[in-house]
C-alpha cells in the first residue's frame, strides 16, 4: 500500500507548527467557576490513504466532560470534528459508538470508559480505550484495553504505528501541578511541578519525574525563566520554564509554562551543554528508564500550562 504525505504533514515536527497549534487552542480562566482542565494530544497517523494530523482533546469541569477528535484534511486546511459528550452522571455515555466522515470516508469511533481510572486531569490513566477505525483498520488506539478494542471493532491493527508529536495540558491547582508525559505508551511518566511562592522564604520550584527531582530552582524571583538539560534514560531532555506570571501578576490571571523536549541521542553537542540552566540549583544525573527508541522519542514534546488558583 502506498502512503501519501501532504506537505502539511511533512512539516509537523517543526517549531512553527507547534506555535500555530498552541495559539489555536483556548486557555482556561481560573477565576471562572466553570474553568476546565484540558489535555490535548497531537498524533500523526495514516488514515484513508493519507498521513494526517489527528488531535485528541479531553475537557473537564464541574459540570461537563467531553472528548473531541479532530482530523485534518489531506491538505491540512480543514478539520473534521467528532465531539463526544461524556456526562459524569450518565452511565450509558461511558461506552459508545459514533461515526463521522473524513473527505467522504466513514470513520468510526468506539470507546469504553466505564472502569476508567483518573489521576488529576481529564485524560484517563488506565482501564479504558478509544479506537478510531477506518477501512476496517484501527488507525489510532488510546488506552490500555487494546485486546477488548480489537475484539469489539473486529478490525485489524494499524499497518503503521501512529506517532505522538506533542501533548499539551492545562492544569489548575494551588501549588502542585501534575501531568503524564506519555512519550512512551508502555510507561507512565508522571511529571510534577511544585512551587512555594508565598510566605517569608524565598520562592522555590521543583520539577520531578516519577518521584525523582530533575530540576530545583531557588530564588525563583530572579530565575523565573530558564532551561536545564537533564538525563532521562540516558537521553538528554531539555526542560524550559517561564513562571513570571506566578510572581508578578494577579492570582488567576496568568500561568506558568513548562516545555519538556527529548533531544536526539546523537546530538552530542547538546549533551555537553547539560548545564544550560546555570542560574538554577539543579539535581543532575537523575535517570528514568523507558523503552522507546531515540528515533521516535526525539520528536515528542510536552507543554504544561500551570494555572494557579486561590
Amino acid at each position: 500500500m502506498a502512503f501519501r504525505f501532504p506537505m502539511r504533514a511533512q512539516s509537523i515536527g517543526n517549531s512553527e507548527f507547534y506555535a500555530e497549534r498552541m495559539t489555536e487552542e483556548p486557555h482556561p480562566h481560573p477565576n471562572n467557576k466553570n474553568a476546565q482542565a484540558t489535555v490535548t494530544l497531537l498524533y500523526q497517523t495514516n488514515m484513508v490513504g493519507y498521513w494526517r494530523s489527528v488531535t485528541i482533546l479531553w475537557c473537564k469541569n464541574l459540570m461537563n466532560y467531553s472528548l473531541n477528535i479532530m482530523v485534518n484534511s489531506s491538505e491540512g486546511n480543514f478539520q473534521y470534528t467528532c465531539k463526544i459528550d461524556l456526562k459524569p452522571w450518565h452511565f450509558w455515555s461511558k461506552k459508545g459508538y459514533k461515526s463521522f466522515e473524513v473527505e467522504g470516508n466513514q470513520v468510526d469511533v468506539y470507546w469504553v470508559l466505564r472502569s476508567a481510572k483518573f489521576t488529576s486531569g481529564p485524560e484517563p490513566a488506565a482501564d479504558y480505550y478509544v479506537a478510531l477505525v477506518a477501512d476496517e483498520e484501527v488507525v489510532l488506539l488510546l488506552g490500555d484495553y487494546k485486546k477488548k478494542a480489537y475484539k469489539r471493532t473486529k478490525s485489524r491493527p494499524a499497518l503503521v504505528e501512529p506517532l505522538l508529536f506533542y501533548k499539551k495540558g492545562n492544569v489548575l491547582a494551588k501549588k502542585s501541578f501534575a501531568t503524564r508525559a506519555r512519550s512512551d505508551e508502555r510507561r507512565k511518566e508522571h511529571i510534577v511541578v511544585e512551587s512555594s511562592t508565598t510566605g517569608l522564604k524565598d520562592p522555590e520550584m521543583w520539577i520531578s519525574m516519577d518521584g525523582i527531582v530533575l530540576v530545583h530552582v531557588r530564588n525563583l524571583q530572579w530565575k523565573f525563566r530558564g532551561n536545564q538539560t537533564v538525563s532521562v534514560d540516558r537521553l538528554p531532555m531539555q526542560v524550559l520554564w517561564d513562571v513570571h506570571d506566578w510572581l508578578f501578576s494577579s492570582p488567576g490571571t496568568g500561568h506558568g509554562l513548562f516545555i519538556f523536549k527529548l533531544i536526539a541521542a546523537e546530538a552530542d553537542s547538546d549533551k555537553e551543554g547539560s548545564g544550560h540552566g546555570g542560574d538554577s540549583d539543579t539535581s543532575t544525573g537523575s535517570r528514568y528508564y523507558s523503552t522507546r527508541s531515540p528515533t521516535t522519542t526525539s520528536e515528542f514534546s510536552l507543554f504544561l500550562y500551570a494555572w494557579k488558583i486561590e
